[in-house]
């Protein structure tokens, strides 16, 4: 497998777009490793070694080097193949060729259930019997014992029974173990609507406790992530913003307490969202399976709407030392006045779409324009949820004509920007799927982009696009499976799914450096479980402020040199990563950790291309 012949490891789609990238090197880490493709690239049959399709190389701009990734590029594009079967690129002259990869219709469903899987690894107080997580990663139940999540107390009342409570359940929500509400909201959100977006893909053998239920195992998770949201809510309707819990590798070695923090509008408004979209999708699912359940979330959503109403800016910020919440939680779920509007109106569309009460309708209609995407006539992979919630409430039936008019004509002229289809058109990026900015968590970006031009087609906006708008959805997923400057999969330990480079090592609690039983693939006996999506290339990585001589001691100040970090340090953007999770002070964790958020996104968009 060469460097520099790069492909989706996984395969493509028999009728979809296929174009491998041929690189060389300019600028960045790897500058010295110079290559020229040959005069002919050929697309060879691993089972018979046929030449079925050859061509030269197109290059990219002429031979221009891309500033993003350091590297002048060439297109072989092989999509007129369509037969089924394995595969790989090949440079005739050079007498170098891509990893493997198959080409049919089941090419992405066994990768689908390993990302899904994923969240199974992260549930919290869910036994990890070998039957279902592998003897790799078999463990015990985490944080079911005394003052953990079934009898966890108030962060500021550690010693008061009192506000001993159960906040059992749920995910740890990246390589942390904090369970965050609002995030975890938006995850359910998102994961449901993969679902009705797609309900045809989600089958029920998954391979998790649920397996065999009858329910789309896709949907069991969203009714373990859901039943933690319910015993996150206080009778008044108020949700609760956060659970910190003590970390250890494996997670069933983690003693310490679990703190709860109070509740707060961001978190409440957020699970009114989760309750309303989870009553309306669940409701006629699985052949009515969770009707009766998706009936019982219906009034807690309507509850919480009404304790957020009439409770707008009640603030929870956890890890915070002003707010005198130091050590509880790591990331800051809290937001802003915009944040919380955002909250709002997304609540709304979905309690409207779930009762059709004109009230909830009212809402969306007198803030829509207060939303980014329609007050700045412009669409972008930041503000997805938004953007989302808008267009759901455009194909509502009931909602007001001229609003959902203006949602899709501002949304359908947005998408026709400057880093969206004129993008795609133009063929700005040689790794074919543009992203402007390349900040912390990336892929997830990379993610949102993609699931932003699915939104074309799932909305019905304009069906003159919609094949570009597939092709270009698609290209985002191929540079995830390993049509990027460093032909990496970036997914954890997939080397028995498919890929022939995948992630190694990232920064995880569990899957920590120096894990005899986890650390890396091909070091550690089983390294990290399989499928988790890292956050991907960060060019505002940098080693820890304190280095190099004021991390507290002479041993501390050594950790700074303690590996190179160049990548990803001082270089091109979509080079801006290594696969590492060394802790601080070198903090591998702004490249490599994965996120619940992170794995929804690309789930969402994944969902789109199986069959």
């Amino acid at each position: 497998m060469s460097e520099f012949i790069v492909v989706d490891q996984f395969g493509y789609l028999p009728d979809a777009e296929k174009i491998a990238v041929l690189r060389d090197p300019e600028t960045g880490f790897d500058a010295d490793a110079s290559f020229t493709p040959g005069a002919t690239i050929a697309l060879v049959s691993s089972a018979t070694g046929e030449h079925v399709l050859t061509a030269a190389p197109a290059p990219w701009r002429d031979g221009a080097t891309d500033a993003s990734s350091g590297d002048r590029a060439w297109w072989f594009d092989f999509s007129s193949v369509t037969a089924p079967g394995r595969y790989y690129v090949l440079d005739v002259e050079n007498s170098v060729r891509s990893a493997e990869f198959e080409i049919g219709d089941a090419v992405y469903r066994e990768v689908l259930k390993q990302a899904v899987r994923t969240f199974f690894y992260q549930r919290a107080g869910q036994a990890k019997d070998a039957a279902f997580a592998g003897e790799g990663w078999a463990d015990g139940a985490s944080h079911v014992g005394p003052l953990q999540d079934r009898n966890a107390r108030l962060y500021s009342a550690p010693d008061d029974a009192s506000t001993e409570r159960d906040v059992s359940g749920g995910w740890y929500d990246a390589g942390d173990y904090n369970k965050y509400t609002a995030w975890t909201a938006g995850y359910v959100v998102t994961l449901l609507r993969a679902y009705a977006e797609n309900p045809s893909v989600w089958t029920d053998d998954y391979d998790i406790p649920e397996s065999g239920n009858g329910v789309p195992d896709l949907l069991d998770e969203v009714k373990w992530g859901m039943d933690w949201l319910v015993r996150m809510q206080n009778a008044d309707g108020s949700v609760l913003s956060i659970v910190g819990l003590a970390d250890a590798s494996p997670p069933s070695a983690a003693t310490g307490p679990s703190r709860y923090g109070s509740a707060s509008t961001t978190a409440t408004l957020a699970t009114a969202a989760a309750f309303a979209y989870g009553a309306k999708v669940l409701k006629g699912a699985a052949g009515g399976a969770l009707a009766s359940y998706a009936d019982s979330l219906l009034p807690r959503a309507e509850n919480a709407w009404a304790w957020a109403d009439a409770n707008p800016a009640v603030i929870f910020r956890n890890n915070d030392a002003e707010s005198g919440t130091s050590g509880l939680g790591a990331g800051q779920q809290e937001t802003d006045d915009y944040g919380r509007l955002s909250l709002k109106v997304e609540a709304a569309c979905y309690l409207f779409d779930a009762t059709g009460d004109a009230a909830y309708r009212d809402v969306v209609d007198a803030n829509h324009e207060k939303i980014h995407l329609m007050e700045w006539s412009f669409a972008y992979p930041f503000e997805v949820q938004q953007q989302a919630a808008l267009l759901h409430y455009s194909s509502v039936p009931g909602a007001t004509a001229a609003v959902a008019d203006a949602i899709r004509s501002t949304y359908r002229a947005a998408m026709d920007g400057d880093d969206n289809l004129a993008a795609f058109r133009a063929g700005v990026d040689p790794y074919l799927a543009h992203l402007k900015d390349y900040t912390w968590g990336s892929n997830a970006i990379k993610s949102h982009q993609g699931n932003m031009f699915y939104d074309l087609v799932t909305h019905e906006l304009d069906a003159s696009v919609n094949a570009d708008a597939v092709r270009a959805a698609a290209r985002y997923v191929h540079y995830l499976h390993g049509v990027n400057p460093l032909g990496l999969v970036y997914l954890s330990n997939m080397g028995a799914h498919g890929a022939e480079r995948s992630v190694n090592e990232f920064y995880h609690t569990w899957f920590q450096d120096g894990s005899e039983r986890w650390d890396r693939v091909g070091v550690s006996t089983h390294g990290p479980a399989p499928g988790f999506l890292t956050g991907g290339p960060n060019p505002s990585y940098d080693k820890d402020g304190c280095c190099p001589d004021g991390c507290g001691s002479p041993e501390n100040n050594a950790r700074c040199d303690a590996e190179p970090v160049s990548p990803p340090l001082g270089q091109p953007a979509q080079k801006s990563y290594k696969d590492f999770n060394t802790n601080w002070p070198l903090n591998s964790w702004a490249v490599t950790e994965n996120s619940n958020g992170y794995q929804v996104s690309y789930i969402r968009l994944l969902s789109k291309l199986v069959r």
